[in-house]
């Protein structure tokens, strides 16, 4: 989950996407201004990272724990 205006939230997608494509999954940035319920159900909570639509990190991602979750949950 990111926002246009966050800086953190390129930061994170730039941090994260070698360590997803590593590990053989995919990234989707959601936009949480293109939706209304998004945008009240995040807030100023972004960065989001959801594996399978569950919560994982919020602002900060640690690339071995998040290798580590996806490589376990395949």
């Amino acid at each position: 989950m990111v926002r246009q205006s966050c800086g953190s939230c390129g930061r994170v997608a730039g941090q994260i996407a070698p360590v997803v494509k590593l590990c053989d999954a995919s990234l989707a940035l959601v936009d949480v201004d293109a939706d209304p319920d998004l945008a009240a159900e995040f807030g100023d909570r972004v960065p989001v990272v959801l594996i399978d639509g569950e919560e994982f990190a919020c602002w900060e991602v640690d690339n071995a724990e998040l290798a580590a979750e996806l490589m376990g949950g395949k």
